[in-house]
Formats: C-alpha cells, structure tokens, sequence
C-alpha cells in the first residue's frame, strides 16, 4: 500500500511540475527540458560508464557535451533575431573541438577500451541531447510558443504506453519481442494504437494548433517509433543488467524511464511538424 501511495505522490509531483513548466512561458519550458535533457543525460552515463577509471571525467564531460546543443538553441530561441543565430552558431563552431577532444582524452586515460568510450560519449549526444534540442523547434518559431503541440505529443506517447499496459494485461498472450521485453504483448500494443488514435481524435478537438490529419499522423508516428523507444530502452538496461535507469522518481524509476518512448520518437514527429509548416 505504501508502495501505491508513493507512486501516486510521485505521479501527481510529476504531472504538477510538467505542466507549470510547459505552459508558463517559453523560458520555463526551456529550463524544464534542459533540466530534463541533463539529468537523462547523467542518468545515461551513469549506466554505461561504470567499469573504468576516470569515469567521473567522461560522465561530466558528455553530459556538457550532450547538453550543449540544447543550450545553443534555447539562446538562439530566447534572442529570437539574427543576431541570436549568429551567436548561436559561434558556440556551435566552438562545440566541433569538444566533440573531437574526446579521442585526447582516452589517449591520456589508458583505458582497456578506448573505442567503447568513445562510442558512448557521442551515444549520449545523439540519443538524448539532439532530440530534446529538435522539441525546442516544434514548439518555438520567432515570438510564438506552442506548448499545447508538445502537451499533445506527450498525451500519445503517454497514451499509447498506458493503454498498452492495461490492455496487454488484461488480454495480452502473445509475446510482441520476447528477448528484449517478455511481458510486451501484441495485443497489448495494438490497444495502445487504438487509445494513441483516440487521443489524436480529441486532441484535434480541443486544440486549434494542428488539424485532425496531423494529430492522426503523429498518433501513427508515436504508435511505431514511442513503441520502439520503449524498446530500445529496455534493450539497454538488460544489455547492463539493470531494472530501472534510475531512482529519481521513486516508484516510477529514472528519466530515461519515463522519458525513453517520447525521446525516441521526437526526431520523427520534429522531422514531420517541420515539414508541414
């Protein structure tokens, strides 16, 4: 029971926050997902860098490293002019030494796996940081904000991975990838589609940023790629052996927990959304 109510407080702390950052104003909604883009990021290295000497090094330093993108453009969106971009490309031109001190890092580390290392700092960067920079670019252009297109894209993906849970556990039999995630069923996931669409259908209702046809697009896109964020997700933890990425939330485990399906599918849905507009 003490377990239920932790989760619930937790749920209800979460939600509370996430929505006062989303809809305050832009700037709180860039410092929310900065926040969120660097503890995942923390999270990440804390997983995958574990087994060497001067990890404390390489953790800091991809997390800069995979933060910086986002930095650069939330400068870029709070200038909002030329000037603005002309800064922000400044500190990208200054972001390609970083990227390649890395190899110099491990040169002077004596590390047994150099390469490894390598490979995980630059993971970190592509599969958190470049996402939750793209969320910047569906939800600002210029002086306008759209919060509710993000609120949107995380009901679906919130959506799809509830009503998979539910409904796979009440009628779920056959395994949908049983290597990676045993309790994953098909029937489970195609009920998750169907309440992604349903979400899609009433978020075309009531709100006016996106059309019927595109909230039905996106619920397509968070129904193939969220799902297989969850899985790649849960790829990486039994790769390492581990059950939850991390403690932060307790009873809901860590941010790339929570976060796995939605920033997985972000580059997907900001490749769509810029398209359209």
């Amino acid at each position: 029971m003490s377990g239920l109510i932790e989760r619930g407080l937790t749920a209800i702390v979460f939600v509370v926050v996430m929505l006062g950052g989303l809809f305050y104003s832009k700037y709180s909604f860039l410092g929310l997902f900065g926040l969120i883009t660097l503890l995942s990021l923390w999270e990440f290295y804390n997983l995958t860098l574990k087994n060497a000497s001067h990890d404390i090094l390489r953790k800091i330093y991809g997390t800069l490293l995979g933060i910086a993108p986002f930095l650069m453009a939330a400068f870029y969106h709070i200038g909002g002019d030329f000037d603005a971009f002309l800064f922000a490309k400044s500190h990208f031109l200054i972001l390609l030494p970083f990227l390649f001190l890395i190899f110099l890092i491990e040169l002077f580390t004596n590390s047994k796996a150099p390469f490894d290392n390598i490979g995980t700092i630059f993971l970190g960067l592509i599969y958190i940081g470049i996402p939750f920079t793209l969320l910047q670019f569906i939800a600002i252009e210029g002086d306008a904000f759209y919060p509710f297109i993000i609120l949107g894209l995380l009901l679906l993906t919130w959506g799809n991975d509830t009503g998979a849970y539910l409904i796979g556990s009440v009628i779920g039999k056959t395994p949908l990838f049983p290597r990676i995630s045993p309790k994953k069923t098909w029937e489970g996931s195609l009920g998750g589609v169907v309440v992604t669409f349903v979400i899609a259908w009433l978020l075309s209702i009531y709100t006016k940023e996106l059309t019927l046809q595109n909230w039905l697009v996106l619920a397509g896109i968070v129904s193939i790629f969220g799902s297989t964020g969850d899985l790649i997700e849960s790829m990486l933890k039994r790769s390492l052996g581990v059950k939850d990425s991390g403690t932060i939330m307790p009873g809901h485990g860590g941010f790339l927990d929570r976060f796995d399906a939605f920033m997985y599918m972000i580059p997907f849905a900001a490749t769509y959304l810029l398209w359209i507009h």
